[in-house]
């Protein structure tokens, strides 16, 4: 049955959100105010079965809850503050390790700077929850517009008529719960992730989606203490590029009393975590003596590697890890702009296939070629890395900019600030690095490191202390 062309909601309509993360909750905020706008009643729920109030693992949402500078400034523009409960730590600087040497880098020089938070209350040997869950905070700012909370999961969707002889306008998706209840919506947008099984059951409804493909990451959390976290970790994030082969990024972000352990890459497991913890750069950033082994929390979740090729369908669109993000950065900044992309689309433009590709459609696939260039630019990092002189180049030359006022391209410091935290689209980061000021400053590092003696990471290390 063919789509029709333009389907608009309408007064009483019922919309169903199916996962109460940032990309739910983004949604339903933003469809219910520009709902609002238009003089349009409509009903929202929102379906998550976690309650984000909880420690460990029963509230968590599984993400190293790093909040970038855009998105803060983006929802400060929408009159959204994050509150200083919600952000354990402000991060004003990264120290970026090789096995070359290890180099600071103050990102006041550029005021940008990043939170780190809590997608739920903490880990799971939390004693007393000094901190509130981001994901609820945001909950709450949508239930405050107007939506429901239903604390149940979502099992399967089916239409409530025949597909192929009953036309578009006159057909409803009907989700059914955990406990066997049904009920009907006139659109659905799934926000679940990709880690959930209700991903195949709209994969069966035969409206052209597809889950994105994914790859295992991890995430570990460390007690370390106030005291501790002051001495040896500070209001930095520590990030790492090792020479392993199946790793692209790893980091350790403090937040509050604990640490988060964060690796990227390809289907990373627990031996390939091991041996990055034994990695002297990593042992260098922590207390000495510290145990790798008294973990606090930990999980291994998917992350997407690629998109869904068609986020959307009639009466439905998927947001955030279920259809289009950013590649490895910046998920929740990807999921506020996708949601808000989302919900005017849906609102102003309507709910059919053909109506969502027009706008929504389109941001995805911007955001998707976006990706292209991150995942070129991770490629390029993979082969510098495999030349010690290419490493210690990029680490000299950050080194050097330290010394310097900043310029406006930023250098290799900015590139490397925004490569790890997301700050930046990838196409403005690749554009700073054509850069002729940039290209000449890396190519005489290179140079000077091709035909120098290697220093040792610990000299290297001493010179910066110094």
């Amino acid at each position: 049955m063919e789509n029709s062309n333009t389907l608009k909601l309408e007064d009483g309509a019922r919309i169903a959100v199916i996962g109460g993360g940032p990309a739910g909750s983004f949604f339903s905020n933003f469809v219910l105010m520009f709902a609002d706008r238009l003089g349009l009643d409509i009903h929202v729920d929102i379906y998550e079965p976690r309650d984000f109030g909880v420690v460990g693992p029963p509230g968590c949402n599984m993400c190293a809850g790093i909040v970038s500078e855009s998105l803060v400034q983006n929802m400060a523009t929408e009159g959204i503050n994050f509150p200083t409960t919600v952000v354990q730590r402000g991060i004003d600087s990264y120290v970026l390790y090789m096995d070359v040497g290890t180099v600071k880098i103050d990102s006041s020089r550029r005021e940008k700077r990043i939170g780190a938070t809590y997608r739920g209350s903490g880990p799971r040997d939390v004693k007393e929850v000094k901190w509130d869950s981001l994901d609820r905070y945001l909950m709450n700012l949508a239930l405050e517009k107007g939506a429901q909370h239903i604390r149940t999961r979502i099992t399967d969707v089916k239409w409530d008529a025949d597909a192929e002889t009953t036309p578009l306008e006159n057909r409803r998706l009907v989700l059914k719960t955990q406990n066997g209840k049904t009920k009907t919506y006139d659109f659905v947008a799934v926000t679940a992730g990709v880690n959930t099984a209700i991903l195949k059951a709209f994969q069966e409804l035969n409206i052209g989606y597809q889950a994105p493909q994914t790859t295992k990451a991890y995430i570990r959390e460390y007690y370390l203490g106030d005291q501790a976290i002051g001495e040896f970790i500070g209001p930095s994030f520590h990030a790492f590029l090792p020479t392993m082969p199946n790793i692209e990024f790893g980091a350790i972000v403090p937040k509050g009393e604990y640490v988060t352990l964060a690796l990227l890459g390809e289907d990373i497991d627990t031996a390939t975590v091991d041996a990055f913890m034994a990695d002297p750069t990593v042992k260098e950033c922590m207390p000495p003596g510290f145990a790798f082994d008294k973990i606090a929390c930990w999980c291994g979740p998917r992350i997407n590697i690629t998109g869904s090729a068609q986020p959307y369908g009639d009466r439905v669109v998927f947001i955030g890890d279920s259809g289009v993000t950013r590649l490895y950065k910046d998920g929740m900044g990807a999921a506020y702009r996708a949601a808000k992309a989302a919900a005017s689309n849906v609102v102003f433009h309507g709910i059919a296939r053909d109506d969502l590709a027009k706008q929504y459609g389109a941001f995805c696939r911007a955001m998707e070629t976006d990706n292209k260039l991150g995942k070129f630019m991770f490629a390029v990092v993979r082969q510098i890395q495999r030349f010690r002189f290419s490493r210690r180049a990029i680490l000299r030359m950050a080194m050097e900019e330290q010394k310097r006022p900043p310029t406006a391209h930023g250098g290799m410091s900015m590139v490397l600030w925004d490569m790890f935290t997301g700050s930046a689209p990838y196409r403005e980061v690749f554009i700073r690095t054509l850069h002729p000021v940039f290209w000449t400053r890396l190519a005489w590092n290179m140079a000077v490191c091709l035909v120098t003696r290697a220093e040792t990471p610990a000299a290297t290390r001493t010179a910066l202390e110094t």
